[in-house]
């Protein structure tokens, strides 16, 4: 792996040019989660010191900074601010701060938790939050003060190796150009009459086999990935209004403990949309927790009943009149959708990437047409928290959307990243858009499977 070359402006000997620790690879994928944003070496510990003074002497007033720190363990770590550092003695807000934590030369992105300061901007070294401690007391150690600014593990994130073997801080500089002139990955139409039109395909969609009135959608999932809040959203748009029919939240543990069938009405007075969110149980990692494998089985194939209570320890049982006889296509799951975090993709555990894979193994079996929901697209990459138009120009998302491809096996074509609604209180039109470009998307795979049925 090359290393990059960085020459910093200083005339100086000491400064005429500073190494980089980064490989190209992993430079390339950090430039990537700042929205491409060039980045300039200011200050290396190892030459200049690890001492605060030597920090602000070469880092004060100079905007933005990326500060990049490397341990014995080979982890590489750190964190972005927006704000200057200028020994101010002053608290500093800054929404656009964060962590992150290259895991497979994959920046994992940890957002500040929100009510938080970023720092105290004084003549220490510097930390994020309060929290976590670069150069700590003018010697070469992180250390994490256990503050609740960021929700982080530090067994993830290095390893729980204090000792830096270097640390770098880079200027971070915004293109102008990024987001006008780079050429989108995927076309999206970010208007209201886009989402009008979607609106009323999704409407008038009339399942390819006529013995199906509605489409059946089931939705797997790890604990908190967003099956629910999906759910909850796409109910939003079609009610007009922020709806919580169904429980979501970001408890350790599911949430959901039913199988629930949710219908979709148009408008609060309105018919029933033509599809129905099938929702389960999160997975989890461990066996004898979370969703079991043959209560999926059980569900794609209609034998499941709505409201049934899974039972982690015992997978369901059909009564033996109903298991005699085979469900009817109407029963039946008619696409799956795998909802992955984009936060947690580069952290999926090997236990958990081998339980989808017997899932998918399962539904391939039966012919189900799949695809993958990417959500949290906001909390994942800084550029399309600020503009979620910028989703597709994002080339870190792209990554992301790679990576998942790879890690479950499915085509770059079948992951949809979105943005479920959370927190907010109003609609919001390029949410709204994302959202109903992947339901018409679902409703496409389910009526390729239900061709492919119908000529059996």
């Amino acid at each position: 792996m090359r290393k990059t070359k960085i020459y910093s402006w200083s005339s100086s000997p000491q400064n005429a040019a500073l190494t980089s620790n980064l490989t190209e690879e992993q430079r390339k994928q950090l430039r990537a989660l700042l929205g491409n944003a060039e980045l300039s070496l200011l200050y290396k510990a190892s030459v200049h010191g690890y001492q605060a003074s030597a920090f602000h002497q070469r880092c004060d007033r100079q905007g933005p900074t990326l500060l990049v720190a490397y341990n014995h363990s080979g982890y590489i770590f750190g964190g972005y601010t927006s704000v200057d550092y200028a020994q101010s003695g002053q608290y500093v807000t800054d929404q656009d701060t964060f962590l992150f934590s290259l895991q497979g030369k994959i920046p994992v992105c940890i957002k500040m938790n929100t009510g938080h300061n970023a720092r105290y901007d004084d003549t220490g070294g510097p930390n994020f939050g309060q929290q976590v401690y670069f150069c700590y007391n003018n010697q070469p150690l992180v250390y994490n003060s256990g503050s609740n600014a960021f929700s982080i593990n530090t067994a993830t994130m290095y390893g729980n190796d204090t000792q830096l073997s270097e640390f770098e801080v880079y200027k971070v500089e915004q293109s102008s150009q990024v987001s006008t002139e780079e050429k989108p990955w995927r076309n999206v139409l970010w208007t209201a009459e886009r989402k009008d039109k979607l609106m009323e395909m999704i409407r008038n969609h009339k399942p390819l086999v006529t013995s199906v009135s509605r489409v059946r959608i089931l939705m797997i999932g790890p604990v908190g990935a967003g099956k629910s809040s999906f759910f909850n959203s796409i109910n939003s748009i079609f009610m007009g209004r922020i709806t919580s029919k169904a429980m979501s939240g970001s408890a350790g543990t599911s949430l959901t403990t039913q199988f629930r069938t949710y219908p979709v009405k148009d408008g609060r007075e309105g018919k029933q949309l033509p599809f129905v969110l099938c929702d389960t149980m999160g997975l989890e990692e461990q066996s004898g927790a979370g969703l079991d494998i043959e209560d999926i089985s059980s569900i794609l194939q209609g034998h499941v009943p709505d409201r049934y209570k899974f039972n982690p320890t015992a997978p369901f049982q059909p009564d033996e009149q109903k298991a005699s006889r085979p469900a009817s296509l109407q029963e039946k799951i008619h696409c799956v959708v795998y909802v992955i975090d984009a936060t947690k993709i580069s952290l999926m555990s090997d236990k958990l990437q081998e339980k989808l894979a017997s899932i998918r193994r399962k539904v391939n079996s039966l012919g189900i047409a799949q695809i993958v929901l990417m959500t949290k697209v906001d909390e994942a990459c800084p550029l399309v928290e600020k503009d979620l138009q910028s989703l597709y120009v994002s080339s870190y998302i792209k990554s992301k959307v790679q990576e998942v491809s790879s890690r479950l096996g499915v085509p770059v074509s079948c992951v949809l990243p979105v943005k479920n609604y959370s927190q907010e209180l109003e609609l919001e039109l390029n949410c709204d858009v994302l959202l109903l470009t992947a339901l018409q998307q679902m409703l496409n795979f389910a009526d390729d499977y239900l061709d492919d049925v119908g000529h059996e």
